[in-house]
């Protein structure tokens, strides 16, 4: 067996003894992984390299800037009448309540950059009016969870930020090999297919169990939604805008104004001042409604309660990159893929290989820990049989935090679903297996090339 293997087995075992047989948090087994590694591999002498790695990537600054903007969207509520008025569009129509769930619990995801703490949030509005519509419980449960670990495929989710430094942290791409407007373009392209892919299964159950649509009394009114909130619609256009311009426009007028250095150094910037940029954008709203909610005390408490939300996080990210430093000393993706060219999978068997590792992984280690630690090594082996190098980064938070999140023991989304629905455990995981073998068969025929996808 190639030590890269012993390697790995070594860190895998460590995180699952740690975090379930002990059950203590998922950053505390990365970083105790990376320390036995260090041990059994005999290299404390470059200790402070890898520390020194794991802080100075500028993603992971990009990546706190986005959880903390998550952080003051989710607790000043700003983006309700973003819900209120899908609601008002879409639940006048069969099964529309349904719809609602995917399409507002999937742009929340991405907002929130919490899977659980979402179904929460959208699912305390959604799973009532699916049921009051007909949507058996445990299917209810499911399409709001299913839908909210979505958002972790879609920008600005903090998982984009750890599939990009995976691909460009890597020798062969670097920073030069693609902007971050483009990547978070290709990122659209990809969730595209998955939100019509939730669409069309909540069409169908909707045909089988024979839902209806949302009351008219349960309906709010779309004019009055949009006067009450239309700031919070501005949300996705002060997010999304700087990176449509930066992709379309950056040869053609930025460049031109900027010059090259400056046009370079535009597009590396935006997810540092985007996050922070919304962020104030929601504080300056909330003075005009509810002063108390953001005055320094009640935000320096919104950040003090989510410490625990937070800190873990970012934790993560910075262990996960100093192993990944640690992994690229020893070689470690050189010899997987020796491994593997043994095999002979081909192109097709190495994407089921790859989605099958993944959806086990994810059972029982966070999506965002695997696309950190592992990630480098997915794109490199996906990219030897002919994948698109950023499609498979662009894929990595898809089959590491999206499957994860839906694919019990460690889908957590279901639980939050079932609480909320009162769904029985046994009907709502019988159900969930078709989500999860959806979600499996997309993700291969994304991989495969098989869909066009935005931006490539």
């Amino acid at each position: 067996m190639p030590s890269a293997f012993l390697y790995l087995a070594v860190m895998l075992a460590v995180i699952v003894v740690w975090f379930l047989l002990f059950k203590r948090p998922v950053y505390e087994a990365v970083l105790l992984s990376f320390l036995v590694l260090l041990a059994i591999t005999n290299t404390w002498s470059h200790l402070g390299g890898y520390i020194m790695t794991g802080l100075k990537t500028s993603l992971l600054y990009s990546m706190t800037a986005f959880v903390a903007m998550s952080v003051i969207l989710t607790r000043t509520r700003i983006i309700d009448s973003s819900i209120a008025v899908i609601l008002a569009l879409l639940g006048r129509i069969t099964g529309g309540a349904g719809y609602v769930s995917v399409v507002a619990s999937s742009f929340m995801g991405a907002l929130s950059g919490s899977g659980p703490g979402n179904v929460m949030a959208t699912g305390s509005i959604t799973i009532p009016a699916m049921k009051r519509s007909g949507f058996p419980s445990e299917l209810a449960a499911n399409i709001e969870s299913n839908a909210s670990y979505l958002g972790n495929m879609i920008p600005p989710s903090g998982n984009i930020v750890a599939a990009l430094g995976a691909l460009t942290g890597m020798a062969a791409y670097g920073e030069e090999y693609i902007t971050q407007a483009q990547f978070w373009i290709v990122m659209w392209g990809c969730s595209l297919w998955f939100i019509l892919q939730r669409l069309i299964m909540v069409f169908a159950f909707c045909k089988y169990y024979k839902v209806k649509p949302v009351s008219r009394e349960e309906l709010p009114s779309l004019k009055e939604t949009i006067k009450a909130g239309w700031q919070g619609l501005l949300l996705p256009i002060i997010i999304l805008l700087p990176f449509v311009l930066d992709y379309f426009f950056k040869d053609s007028f930025f460049t031109d104004r900027l010059g090259a250095s400056g046009a370079k150094n535009f597009s590396s910037s935006l997810l540092i001042f985007i996050g922070g940029l919304a962020a104030i954008f929601a504080v300056v709203v909330m003075l005009f409604k509810d002063k108390k909610q953001v005055t320094p005390h009640a935000i320096a408490k919104m950040f003090a309660g989510s410490v625990k939300t937070i800190a873990p996080a970012i934790g993560v990210c910075v262990f996960g990159y100093m192993i990944g430093a640690l992994f690229t000393d020893l070689k470690l993706s050189d010899e997987v893929l020796q491994f593997i060219s043994t095999l002979s999978l081909g192109r097709f068997g190495m994407v089921l290989f790859i989605c099958l590792l993944t959806c086990l992984l994810g059972m029982v280690i966070p999506g965002s820990s695997l696309v950190v630690i592992f990630g480098p090594v997915f794109i490199t082996t996906l990219v030897s049989v002919g994948v698109n190098p950023v499609l498979a980064a662009a894929m990595l938070p898809c089959i590491c935090g999206v499957m994860c999140g839906i694919t019990p023991p460690l889908g957590l989304g279901m639980y939050a679903g079932m609480s909320l629905a009162g769904s029985d455990f046994g009907k709502t995981f019988k159900n969930n297996l078709w989500w999860v073998g959806a979600q499996f068969i997309m993700e291969v025929i994304v991989l495969m090339g098989w869909l066009p996808i935005l931006g490539l």
